[in-house]
């Protein structure tokens, strides 16, 4: 196995559990629509691939349009904090590793990600942030795995990405850095083998103590 020296997280359904306020925003819009509420199961299979992609399976084709995503953003930044708390074990797992080991690769666009880590006092753990907007492409593509290692000079050879959607497993393998999937949360691997395989968010504190970092 290889020796892992760097931690890349994904944030939804990997370290923090927000389907309650996605659910709660993504219903409001709905309301504004005359449409029925979706229930936290049905939005859980639709997070991973970005904010318009959420908001577009929340209305379907036939509904969605642009400016919809405007104002599903206004909802979820009013409620992005109401109900969204880190998974057990993520706050001993991150405080056993460096800042400068260790970097977040979301979906999530960019502000909402920093608002959400700031209310959650979790912002300085972490040596670079990228968000779903930060550059030209986000995942599956490598790229925001990739500038994200060479911010935090790694060689990916010694990193990990951790994440609950086969779009994280996908980036990582095209970055060249290992796999861990998050069962726990939202997404699946679409048939992908990992490195790592973490049933319950606790599982991450065995897989990754820290130890490598004394």
């Amino acid at each position: 196995m290889k020796n892992i020296n760097y931690l890349l997280f994904d944030l939804d359904g990997t370290l923090v559990d927000s389907v309650p306020d996605l659910t709660i925003s993504l219903n409001l819009l709905r309301a504004e629509l005359d449409c029925l509420p979706l229930p936290e199961k049905q939005v859980a299979y639709m997070v991973g691939d970005g904010v318009s992609t959420l908001v577009q399976r929340a209305l379907g084709d036939d509904l969605y349009h642009p400016a919809h995503t405007d104002r599903f953003m206004q909802f979820y930044s009013e409620h992005l904090l109401d109900h969204t708390r880190c998974y057990p074990g993520i706050a001993q797992l991150l405080n056993n590793h460096p800042a400068d080991k260790m970097a977040i690769v979301t979906n999530k666009p960019y502000q909402l990600t920093m608002k959400l880590l700031k209310g959650l006092d979790l912002v300085n753990h972490f040596k670079v942030i990228v968000g779903g907007d930060s550059y030209a492409e986000k995942k599956p593509h490598p790229l925001p795995v990739a500038r994200a290692l060479e911010d935090l000079g790694a060689d990916p050879q010694q990193a990990v990405m951790i994440g609950d959607h086969h779009t994280d497993l996908y980036a990582a393998l095209k970055a060249g850095a290992a796999t861990c999937f998050c069962a726990y949360g939202m997404g699946h691997t679409d048939g992908l083998e990992t490195d790592f395989h973490a049933e319950q968010s606790t599982d991450l504190l065995q897989l990754f103590p820290g130890s490598s970092f004394e």
